[in-house]
């Protein structure tokens, strides 16, 4: 089956933002102090600046975040795939306005304020964000670099 010809740089970044928009979970690459990886598929609410997650605050990809804040997360399918590297600011559940909240958990699907264990969110500021589906399209991967889109 042929694959798609190589998109311009405004269809990728139309095709990025509704990815981040209609997609539900991704895969959250962390690193702990001693550098140890660590993976997880986790849902997420993009806002529009950046991707909005929660996890158990004694879980490792938690304890990660509120060591360092670095994160890498993966959206997509490997032949049609959003990478976004960043930094993540953490926020209590008991803390989190109502109103992000209640739009998490209706896309998610679930609602970490209602957990009886402790869980913070975490907002995700791109620092750098890649897409793309095919060899023909690793040029101009690179939407966001340093916080910046590169596309208007």
């Amino acid at each position: 089956m042929p694959h798609p010809t190589p998109r311009t740089p405004h269809q990728r970044k139309q095709d990025t933002l509704d990815r981040l928009e209609h997609d539900v979970d991704a895969w959250v690459a962390t690193a702990g102090e001693g550098g140890e990886p660590y993976m997880v598929p986790l849902s997420f609410l993009w806002d529009g600046a950046g991707l909005l997650i929660s996890t158990a605050s004694a879980s490792p990809t938690a304890r990660n975040l509120l060591a360092n804040g670095r994160v890498r997360v993966g959206v997509g399918l490997v032949r049609d795939v959003v990478l976004v590297e960043g930094t993540a600011r953490a926020t209590p559940a008991d803390e989190i306005p109502a109103e992000v909240g209640d739009a998490f958990a209706a896309k998610a699907g679930f609602d970490p304020r209602k957990s009886a264990d402790p869980y913070h969110y975490f907002h995700i500021t791109p620092r750098r964000l890649q897409a793309w589906r095919e060899a023909d399209e690793l040029a101009g991967r690179d939407l966001i670099r340093d916080g910046e889109w590169t596309v208007s």
